[in-house]
């Protein structure tokens, strides 16, 4: 299968190029300018230029594929500023938009996977929420839903929805609130009683890859839910620090920008796992998720 991957060097794109040429596919990385594509090559993908925000060009670039994954996101690192998350939203709104519009006019592309994030659903206590839970999107969150609906509307296609978890690993974002915890900041948002859905980067990224395999459909993409007492205790080890700071719940229900990750969410992904197979390699949070690829 000949694969275009969306976001080829970001956090899940570079450990699913390499998943993808190890199943033996045929991998291409999109490339905004000409001159981002020495940093597609190094993925092991081969580039091919590309306007996300154009639906003429990414129709240009996705024929002769077979399948597209959509990886692409623009995180900010300061999590609060709403401002700081308009590119990211832009990337979910308008380039989905986009790549449906493009899809539409290339033939050769059957599978479309499409990335997104479990903190759209309400909180549930501690009730195990499957992709049938009550969804409460809003602020960040409501571009993820936004790009769902986008590339559903492609009923002639197979089309995955990914709800992905907390991203945990190696990676800049986790290394920021390690640092920060360092510090004196908090580790843990909202009750250390509630649940948590995480996932190592290497797990989710394998995830949106067998992902080519299922039906189409919603898909939840997570680690089994821990509590966010025993994730807090390993990100302080990580860290380095003796005990994992609290944000108090109903503080973080005033911030808009933060509240969804104040919520009770004990996210499962059993349907994506019957459908492929899909295993988490590390289904626990430890010392070995601030480390391994």
């Amino acid at each position: 299968m000949r694969v275009m991957v969306i976001g080829a060097t970001g956090m899940l794109g570079r450990p699913a190029v390499a998943r993808l040429l190890e199943a033996g596919h045929e991998v291409s990385g999109l490339a905004r300018a000409a001159d981002r594509a020495s940093a597609v090559l190094s993925t092991g993908a081969e580039p091919v230029v590309g306007d996300l925000f154009s639906a003429s060009s990414l129709a240009t670039a996705l024929r002769g594929h077979d399948a597209v994954l959509n990886l692409a996101t623009r995180i900010p690192r300061k999590l609060t500023s709403k401002s700081a998350w308009a590119e990211n939203d832009r990337v979910r709104t308008a380039g989905s938009a986009a790549l449906a519009a493009a899809v539409r006019q290339v033939e050769d592309v059957r599978i479309v996977v499409q990335e997104g994030v479990s903190f759209v659903y309400a909180d549930g206590g501690s009730s195990e929420l499957t992709e049938e839970a009550p969804v409460r999107a809003g602020g960040v969150t409501a571009s993820s839903v936004v790009a769902h609906s986008n590339v559903a509307a492609l009923t002639d296609r197979t089309v995955v929805r990914l709800r992905i978890g907390l991203l945990v690993g190696p990676d800049p974002m986790t290394s920021a609130l390690l640092a920060a915890a360092r510090r004196g900041a908090p580790l843990i948002m909202g009750s250390r009683r509630d649940w948590t859905t995480v996932i190592h980067p290497s797990d989710a990224a394998a995830a949106a890859v067998a992902a080519l395999g299922a039906p189409s459909g919603v898909y939840n993409v997570g680690a089994p839910p821990v509590l966010k007492a025993d994730l807090g205790a390993a990100m302080a080890e990580a860290a380095g620090v003796r005990k994992a700071r609290a944000l108090p719940k109903w503080l973080l229900s005033r911030v808009p920008m933060a509240e969804p990750m104040a919520r009770s969410q004990r996210v499962v992904s059993g349907k994506l796992m019957a459908a492929t197979g899909w295993r988490c390699v590390l289904p626990v949070p430890g010392p070995e998720w601030f480390t391994a690829g």
